[in-house]
């Protein structure tokens, strides 16, 4: 057991169901650059994409390490404080998933070798699922209080975008008959149900995910399993605002 004094904790990570831009991480201090630079080079000797900062991950994890430095407490959620999903979104993110590691030692090295050395911590880092950071590194009477909060990014598309980019995705299976169609958005905006002309046969397929760089695995296996002409793709409008975002997407198969 470590007799230097350190205290860690990771966040269970959240899922609900992109490419992110990248936005460079401007006015770190000494403390915030090594911590993001360490989770890269980690990332990196795994072969794993480089997280990209996000400002508003950022605003949220200097709110939680001020708060924990003033109290000399490191928890997630302390009293009277809103708990993680809220901060972020209370903070502009928009994301289909976060983490979250918080310590406090004496320095941000030691605070990185520590969150490695921790297998909630250590996993947060190297989540393949996760593709942006903010970090804050504040400094109290009980050491650096150090916050990583991590998110899956959500990049917002027009309607017109989503279908284009599921059309691109099909093609690369190997479907080329798939077009945009009215009906498939009309059958995206049911519950159940197709919009189809009744003299047709077909099959619809509704999915809704916050990352539309890949086909979800279930849809793909649906594709392959069904015996079928040509495909319409429809997207349509979700209720999402800051926070948890999705997209929502219907294919018809003929």
């Amino acid at each position: 057991m470590r007799i230097l004094r350190f205290l860690l904790a990771a966040a269970i990570l959240v899922f609900l169901f992109s490419n992110a831009a990248v936005i460079s991480a401007q006015g770190l201090s000494a403390d915030e650059q090594i911590l993001f630079d360490s989770a890269n080079r980690e990332r990196a000797a795994h072969s794993l994409p480089a997280l990209h900062w996000d400002e508003t991950l950022a605003r949220a994890a200097r709110a939680h390490a001020h708060r924990m430095a003033f109290y000399n407490i490191v928890e997630h959620q302390l009293s009277g404080e809103p708990d993680l999903q809220v901060r972020l979104t209370e903070a502009g993110a928009r994301f289909g998933a976060f983490a979250e590691n918080i310590a406090v030692a004496s320095n941000a090295g030691m605070i990185h070798s520590g969150w490695m050395d921790s297998p909630g911590h250590r996993r947060n880092i190297l989540n393949p699922n996760l593709n942006a950071i903010g970090i804050a590194a504040v400094r109290g009477n009980g050491g650096l209080f150090a916050v990583q909060d991590f998110s899956q990014q959500f990049v917002a598309m027009s309607l017109g975008e989503q279908e284009k980019k599921v059309i691109s995705l099909m093609a690369a299976r190997g479907i080329q008959k798939a077009a945009a169609s009215d009906d498939a958005r009309k059958t995206c905006e049911m519950e159940s149900g197709i919009s189809a002309p009744a003299a047709r046969s077909v099959q619809a397929i509704r999915f809704e995910v916050s990352d539309l760089s890949k086909l979800p695995d279930e849809v793909e296996k649906k594709l392959r399993g069904r015996d079928f002409q040509t495909a319409a793709v429809g997207a349509c409008k979700t209720s999402d605002g800051p926070g948890f975002a999705h997209y929502r997407i219907a294919i018809l198969l003929f």
